[in-house]
């Protein structure tokens, strides 16, 4: 086993000017994450707050702003402990994408945030995309709308919700919303902009015609601009909650998937970037935005502008990844404690290859690539009797990494033809996983050594912004690579016979699952796509 190692420096110093440290804020779905990383890209503090994703309806999905910023407090004091607050020079901000926090006239909430996972605007997608044209959407927006994105969102929240939005006066993505908070300015960047399918992804600027067809006045929306852009200092009352002093530098930041890309060093086309986090993520960055005309991926912009470096990426996302898992835990299994996921994986990895012809789909909540149907659903095939813990464990597992391979396929037919295998997120940390990952790929893959990449470039963003190097230098510099996985080839042959068969399964069910998502919404009487 070799030792993670660094890419060698290409240029200015190995440490911060005069000992800077910089902090990275990633606001994910499940918990608030700060890193403190010194100007070498060493992390030198940690802190981690989580919350919940509260389900008040079937499909839908939300959280209250107020614990995301109680986590935020908690994450950066425990990230800033035994450190000198007054060494940070620079903060950067991250998160989740896609989702809404409205906020009225005193800046604060006047509802629940309605996040990516969300499923409740499936009506609002399709008259959206009826009002400009799926072809039309695509070519400015990079990407078919979905539900959970900001513009279906929006959409619903005026049609069944007029009261609250006759309150609204900001409509805030996530991060923004919470770096808002932090120092009073509202500004957002190109790269979190695109995940609302409200902006034109090659002018990286809001587009009139999307903003009409969803109904939302750009005076609601912020000025779009770099993610290495200032957004001004710390309030007083801000900084006493995160434990930093006042008049600390904050940058715009970036959404959580390119700040990912961006603090993995995944800034050229020859690096093709996984991730398993709550959802999963397979993506490579492109010289032009690229636009998949058949609907199956996303063309975002990238974390640093086309002057700095590669300016767009081509994405493939699937919605259950860690989720799926933390599913068969909390509802099948019933597991309590840190140790249940450890558990679980030990009983996958006494089953071979396969699980015993057991072949899970990990649409749990619908899915993005390559399908964009909110009504398509997990599926088990082959169970039997004989079948035992592990087998479910191992197929679930396997199913997530599936869903990768047929993102990647995606990618490959859009002409995307990457070198190398970069993999992070929570589930780079299985070991059982990242061999799955080059089995089932057949391509070697290498995980990065500090697992939490989002805020690792949230960082990296702060120490450009406030001028410690360019981004490009950061970028090749602080990632560190651990050791490489190679496949197995008797498992990869097992999964390439298997992998048609999971491919074919949504083709087979489709119409069963829209029938399926009809029978469940009628049952519920929910607002789900009305």
């Amino acid at each position: 086993m070799s030792e993670p190692t660094r890419n060698a420096p290409s240029s200015g110093p190995a440490c911060a000017r005069n000992g800077a440290l910089y902090a990275g804020i990633d606001l994910g779905t499940s918990a608030v994450k700060v890193l403190v990383v010194d100007g070498g890209g060493s992390v030198v503090g940690r802190g981690e707050a989580g919350y919940p994703v509260d389900r008040p309806r079937p499909g839908w999905a939300e959280q209250d702003p107020e614990t995301w910023w109680a986590a935020a407090g908690d994450a950066c004091r425990a990230a800033i402990t035994g450190l000198d607050p007054r060494r940070v020079a620079g903060i950067g901000v991250t998160g989740q994408m896609h989702g809404t926090v409205l906020l009225g006239a005193d800046d604060r909430p006047v509802r629940p945030a309605i996040i990516w996972m969300d499923q409740r605007s499936t009506a609002q997608v399709a008259e959206i995309t009826g009002g400009v044209g799926r072809d039309r959407l695509i070519a400015l927006a990079g990407s078919p709308l979905a539900t959970g994105f900001q513009a279906a969102t929006v959409a619903w929240c005026r049609r069944h919700e007029p009261e609250l939005w006759a309150k609204v006066r900001r409509v805030a993505l996530p991060k923004d919303a919470l770096r808002h908070r932090m120092t009073g300015e509202w500004l957002t960047d190109a790269s979190d902009a695109s995940g609302t399918l409200l902006l034109d992804v090659r002018e990286r600027d809001w587009s009139s015609l999307l903003l009409a067809a969803a109904g939302i006045d750009r005076a609601y929306l912020p000025p779009v601009g770099p993610s290495t852009a200032s957004a001004g200092t710390l309030r007083s009352d801000a900084a006493s909650h995160l434990g930093l002093p006042a008049g600390t530098p904050v940058v715009v930041g970036a959404g959580d998937a390119p700040a990912a890309a961006l603090g993995a060093g995944v800034i050229g086309p020859e690096t093709l970037f996984l991730t398993i986090s709550t959802g999963s993520q397979v993506l490579v960055p492109a010289p032009s935005p690229g636009i998949d005309a058949a609907g199956r991926l996303h063309t975002f912009c990238a974390a640093p502008g086309p002057d700095e470096a590669v300016g767009w990426y081509v994405m493939g996302a699937s919605l259950a990844a860690g989720l799926a898992l933390h599913w068969l835990r909390d509802r099948v299994f019933s597991l309590e404690g840190p140790e249940a996921l450890d558990r679980m994986t030990a009983w996958a990895a006494e089953v071979p290859a396969g699980a015993n012809g057991l072949l899970f789909v990990p649409y749990l909540l619908g899915e993005r690539t390559p399908h964009m149907d909110p009504d398509a659903r997990g599926t088990l095939l082959g169970l039997t009797a004989a079948h035992e813990r592990g087998d479910l464990v191992r197929a679930v597992m396997e199913g997530v990494i599936f869903a990768t391979r047929d993102a990647a396929l995606a990618l490959a037919e859009t002409g995307a033809a990457p070198e190398r295998i970069v993999v992070a997120g929570g589930g780079s940390r299985s070991p059982l996983w990242l061999q799955m990952i080059a089995d089932v790929h057949g391509r070697p893959v290498t995980p990065l050594a500090t697992v939490d990449q989002s805020a690792v470039g949230a960082a990296l963003l702060a120490a450009a912004g406030t001028g410690e190097r360019r981004l490009a230098d950061l970028a090749r510099d602080w990632p560190v690579l651990g050791t490489t996985v190679f496949p197995d080839e008797a498992r990869h042959r097992r999964y390439a016979d298997l992998f048609p068969i999971y491919r074919a399964t949504y083709g087979k069910h489709q119409d069963d699952f829209a029938t399926l998502g009809r029978v469940h919404r009628d049952g519920t009487g929910g607002q789900t796509t009305g």
